[in-house]
């Protein structure tokens, strides 16, 4: 690992420079010649990166796949900029229009990953913030605990929702968050700001058990699936519920998979409450006019020839 390790120190160092960098803008708005040059840059590199056959290349390039996002960012107009031939990464902007998280990661030969990202700020005055994000998930003691963007407990994110509540704003974050040869994680992280600094983890989930969470995080087979998203139709983040394959196999997450039930957090009053044993049903489609009830006894059966 110490081939790895390197290349980490170097990207924290650089990271730890740009967190203390308020980018004046320097270009006219709607730049999109300089942006579009950027974006050739990082879609190359991002290629390079993820075809190295082993760490020590990979993450050589993933350092300068940072080094060439943070200019970017720094450029004037690059808040509203999509980046989206950028396919490798996740890019996701607030509803409220005042964030961006770039969020990626990195296979490591061993199996596991390492996750890499920064949080893009646009500020009132016009100026850029940029909060480069550190994954220390394997010096971090309790993964229950509150940190900042420098003690960072990894994923990519795919989706992000605003919460209200007590006159403050925090960010619901879904993410995969890999982990090894063995399970997959996923987890809903709570984004908040301190002083216009980043907080990760609140304790925001309201249920019977476990109780005090600040994130949610779930294990399970990597050979499965699981189900972990924001659902438009009943209002909640819905999930699919973990267990054994056999109540012996109980703490082992190597055998945790889907039960083919669903519970969700539904968002109320600034805080996600658990609500169990949630029946979804499938959005309506134009194909739903081709399917025939089985239980309607006045639709004539088609003949075959």
């Amino acid at each position: 690992m110490s081939k790895v390790l390197t290349p980490l120190i170097l990207l924290m160092m650089l990271c730890c420079v740009v967190a203390k960098v308020t980018a004046q803008h320097t270009f006219p708005k709607g730049n999109l010649l300089e942006m579009n040059k950027y974006q050739d840059s990082l879609v190359r590199i991002s290629d390079s990166t993820y075809n190295s056959p082993s760490n020590e290349p990979r993450f050589e390039q993933n350092a300068v796949f940072i080094k060439t996002l943070v200019n970017a960012l720094k450029t004037n107009g690059s808040f509203n900029y999509g980046f989206d031939s950028l396919k490798k990464i996740s890019i996701l902007k607030s509803p409220d229009n005042l964030l961006k998280i770039f969020s990626w990661h990195l296979p490591v030969d061993d199996g596991s990953y390492r996750f890499f990202g920064a949080i893009q700020l646009a500020t009132k005055d016009g100026k850029l913030k940029l909060f480069p994000l550190i994954d220390e998930t394997e010096q971090l003691t309790d993964p229950n605990q509150v940190t900042d963007n420098k003690n960072w407990f990894g994923a990519r994110y795919y989706e992000i929702i605003p919460v209200n509540g007590n006159g403050s704003t925090y960010y619901a974050l879904i993410g995969w968050k890999g982990n090894n040869q063995k399970t997959t994680k996923k987890v809903i992280e709570i984004l908040s700001f301190v002083k216009d600094a980043p907080v990760f983890g609140k304790n925001v989930f309201d249920q019977k058990t476990p109780k005090g969470r600040n994130r949610m995080i779930y294990e399970y087979n990597k050979l499965n699936t699981m189900t972990l998203k924001v659902d438009k139709q009943v209002n909640m983040i819905i999930l699919d519920h973990l267990a054994p394959f056999t109540p012996d196999m109980e703490g082992n997450f190597e055998y945790y998979a889907s039960d083919l039930s669903f519970d969700g957090y539904r968002i109320a009053g600034g805080r996600l409450r658990l609500v169990e044993d949630v029946e979804l049903k499938n959005d309506p489609n134009d194909a739903d006019e081709l399917y025939i009830d089985p239980k309607d006894k006045n639709i004539s059966p088609i003949k075959k020839l």
